[in-house]
């Protein structure tokens, strides 16, 4: 008798020990699988991130502003060739004299993408003085701290010029090394064919002077990054 309740003893504690083995096995099982799910969950939340910014960068670059590399050396020394700046879609722009804008003059002979700096716009008269070298918007000689040269070259329109309502007149801030409205050309540029304003140097080209050495083969000067003037 003794023996048989030995063993029923022992069946018991069996019995008693297998649900919690069972239970320990759930557990074990329902982590591993809330681990899975975080790390599904986790990768999701990457992916889409990813894909929102991908969007948002191509959104800015649709409708907000795009990235323009300078070629030549006509807006030296603002800007060199090799130069990426961004430029300001039209449509999110007031452009004023001074202002530096990327224009695509296709109703012009130079029919090509061209940076220049507005001097004059619609109404406004320009003259230029090419034995001084000095240019004059409505009578008044303009102060030009960002020219590599003075005004001496004519390039063939005559002088002086009154701009029509939604005209520009643009000149290359290397005054005899550029083609802009002072050639028959471009000659002033109707504003609806500005693209936008180049407001930013995000990476800056080789600063090589014109004469003597090629454009852009010097070196990089990281220290222009930032807004253009």
């Amino acid at each position: 008798m003794a023996e048989d309740k030995r063993k029923q003893e022992e069946l018991e504690e069996e019995l008693d020990l297998e649900p919690e083995e069972i239970e320990e096995d759930d557990e074990a099982e329902e982590e591993a699988g809330k681990k899975k799910d975080e790390e599904e969950n986790s990768l999701f939340d990457w992916a889409r991130s990813l894909v929102g910014a991908v969007l948002v960068v191509v959104l800015l670059f649709l409708f907000v502003a795009q990235l323009v590399t300078v070629q030549g050396p006509s807006m030296q020394n603002t800007l060199y060739a090799g130069d990426k700046v961004l430029v300001l879609r039209a449509p999110l722009c007031k452009i004023e004299a001074g202002d530096i804008v990327m224009v695509h003059q296709y109703n012009a002979p130079l029919d090509e993408t061209i940076i220049k700096r507005v001097i004059a716009v619609g109404g406004q008269t320009v003259d230029i003085d090419f034995y001084t070298g000095t240019v004059y918007v409505d009578g008044v000689a303009i102060e030009e701290e960002y020219i590599a040269e003075r005004t001496y070259s004519a390039e063939g329109m005559t002088f002086p010029v009154t701009l029509g309502e939604g005209e520009l007149f643009l000149m290359g801030d290397n005054r005899n090394h550029s083609t802009d409205s002072r050639s028959t050309l471009l000659g002033v540029v109707d504003e609806r064919y500005v693209v936008g304003e180049a407001v930013f140097l995000l990476f800056p080209g080789k600063t090589a002077a014109y004469l003597g050495e090629l454009p852009g083969s010097g070196s990089r000067d990281f220290s222009r990054i930032g807004p253009i003037g």
